[in-house]
């Protein structure tokens, strides 16, 4: 899974006020768990963007005052109006604890289904995996060489080795249905045979 580095100074106040004055210096407020102690600390807001701002998940390599961690990005708020990150925690990784993140989905081949007419139904565009950190994938890579219309993947199909999907296994992830130009195409050819 890919990395992006980020740093971060150390808060000496934790409190309203300070945190107030941080997001005034384009800076975001931040807290990183797991550790023997949390740290709490300050990045750049345009340090997060590459991170939240994308499909694709990914580890930090956070320093913070000289020491560095590697971590997942474990919950953000944004204020209500603006849109804008008021507040991240982080969650340090232990490469003995497995971890739950959620990956997306990536649609691989072309479905025989779609080519006479079907259409390609997206229901899941992420799973969640629970892995240990160096199993986790940028990607799942979901088939749908095989899909005929009215067919579909679920969840359960889905096997990965050292990789655990925790989405109840009945899910669909991607189906082929029926058109509407195809049912109309099929009803005519249904009158036309009377």
């Amino acid at each position: 899974m890919k990395s992006i580095a980020i740093s971060g100074s150390p808060r000496e106040n934790v409190g309203k006020r300070d945190a107030k004055e941080l997001r005034y210096q384009g800076l975001v407020p931040a807290v990183l768990y797991g550790g023997p102690t949390q740290t709490h600390f300050a990045v750049s807001a345009a340090d997060l963007r590459a991170v939240v701002y994308t499909p694709v998940v990914h580890f930090i390599d956070l320093e913070v005052a000289g020491v560095k961690s590697q971590a997942i990005i474990k919950d953000i708020q944004f204020h209500p109006l603006t849109e804008q990150i008021i507040h991240v925690d982080f969650l340090l990784l232990d490469e003995k604890k497995p971890i739950t993140i959620e990956i997306p989905v990536k649609l691989t081949g072309t479905s025989p289904g779609v080519k006479v007419g079907g259409k390609l139904v997206q229901k899941l565009r992420k799973l969640r995996i629970k892995a240990l950190p160096k199993d986790h994938l940028d990607a799942i890579e979901v088939s749908i060489e095989a899909l005929e219309v009215g067919k579909s993947v679920k969840v359960g199909e889905i096997k990965l080795p050292n990789l655990t999907i925790t989405n109840a296994q009945e899910d669909t992830i991607v189906s082929v249905t029926t058109s509407r130009a195809l049912r109309q195409a099929e009803q005519e050819a249904a009158s036309g045979k009377k």
